[in-house]
């Protein structure tokens, strides 16, 4: 069968889709998009929103594929036993669905969550059904952030170990958001195989628009510096602000941060900015237009991850490198820090130490020139690496490739 007649019934299973609208920004309706311009294509997801913790509604408007909800009891917090139980029985409810409907030619299943995946797994195996997975994170490890003592949280995180090597062993191919994720799960394949690392990225085309459609500007008296995201535990914004303070004490006083995103440290590190008296705004989570104007309204961007966080390649560095911006990081991952040093498009930082990041923020501050060459850099970055119209036409080939070779 050559690829001009190739035909396929897929199913994209991924946990934490968001609503389908056309600013919908995430990667599994994207994909859908372009898979479903060859093939019929289905995109099962659950019917509890993750970010707003409320149930989904219907989804309004004529889409080119089919989605259904499946669904979960949900859960109050991101870790809390209640979230754990929840995906069990997504699992379960899903195994439930595979087994009502006709078989499909092609499972894209989406990680985490584990509990699906491995029912998933079973299921192609039993029925020789193509088995692709796409690695968003890494469990147990990411879980390791909140609790990790040791011997302890080694035999409490086992079993769901066990689990991701199961699922990693038995993909016919395996994708993933970085090159370390994809490193993790080949080491649970017995063949020599290849993985593939396409990071999330997001479409320039899109972002572009949305920059020229929704132009802000700030105080140009200031210098403002940027984060997009989640404001949980893995994150270390209060390290940024105490860079801040320090520079205060220099004689820098004109700097601003933007803080676009939530989650449950919000309020703490609010409080801890007010308590040391940093310029902070905190705009909450905006869509992503609104995200994107107000991203390119500033000068540099922050990356302050905790040392030993499992994440790589994120979201928000994508969107940082779209905007042109050049970054602070302190993200110990060694595949982010070499991309930035590959590019020359940002400055790398020792992880936690709020002294290193001022000084590396006061040499961008005053040295106008190698800022303005690094946010050039970064750009050039968002084009050869994270613009999705390249990048995702990996993973259709990889898809289409998988099948014709089986």
């Amino acid at each position: 069968m050559d690829r001009k007649g190739m035909h396929m019934n897929i199913l994209i299973v991924a946990n934490y889709c968001r609503d389908f609208s056309k600013i919908d920004n995430g990667r599994f309706n994207y994909l859908a998009r372009l898979l479903a311009k060859e093939h019929n294509v289905e995109v099962i997801t659950s019917d509890f929103n993750h970010t707003t913790k409320t149930f989904k509604e219907e989804i309004c408007g004529i889409l080119p594929f089919k989605v259904t909800f499946i669904h979960e009891t949900g859960y109050p917090k991101n870790i809390c036993l209640r979230r754990f139980y929840s995906h069990y029985v997504w699992g379960k409810n899903i195994g439930s669905y595979l087994l009502k409907i006709d078989k499909p030619d092609l499972i894209y299943c989406a990680i985490p969550s584990l509990e699906a995946p491995f029912v998933i797994a079973r299921y192609c195996k039993q029925n020789n059904v193509r088995f692709i997975i796409d690695i968003q994170d890494l469990w147990p490890e990411a879980f390791k952030m909140v609790f990790n003592t040791p011997l302890l949280s080694d035999i409490i995180y086992q079993p769901m170990k066990m689990k991701a090597d199961y699922i990693y062993s038995q993909a016919d191919q395996i994708i993933a958001v970085s090159k370390t994720y994809v490193n993790r799960a080949m080491k649970a394949k017995k063949q020599r195989e290849k993985g593939y690392a396409v990071f999330l990225g997001t479409e320039l085309a899109s972002f572009d628009l949305a920059k020229q459609k929704y132009i802000i500007k700030y105080n140009h008296k200031e210098i403002h510096c940027a984060y997009i995201g989640s404001l949980g535990y893995s994150y270390d914004l209060e390290c940024i602000i105490d860079a801040i303070a320090l520079l205060k004490k220099r004689g820098i006083t004109n700097i601003r941060l933007i803080v676009m995103g939530d989650g449950p440290l919000k309020e703490k590190f609010e409080n801890h900015a007010k308590s040391i008296n940093v310029n902070c705004d905190f705009l909450g989570k905006l869509d992503y237009p609104q995200m994107v104007r107000n991203l390119c309204a500033c000068d540099i961007a922050v990356n302050p991850i905790k040392k030993g966080s499992a994440g790589s390649i994120l979201n928000k560095v994508g969107d940082y490198a779209a905007a042109g911006l050049p970054v602070i990081n302190t993200q110990d991952s060694r595949e982010y820090r070499d991309l930035l040093e590959e590019y020359n498009a940002g400055l790398n930082c020792i992880c936690g130490e709020a002294k290193d990041v001022a000084m590396k923020f006061e040499y961008l501050i005053k040295n106008e020139n190698i800022k303005v060459q690094m946010g050039l850099n970064s750009r050039k970055l968002a084009e050869e690496k994270f613009d999705r119209a390249r990048t995702y036409e990996t993973i259709v080939q990889i898809i289409n490739d998988d099948f014709l070779e089986k």
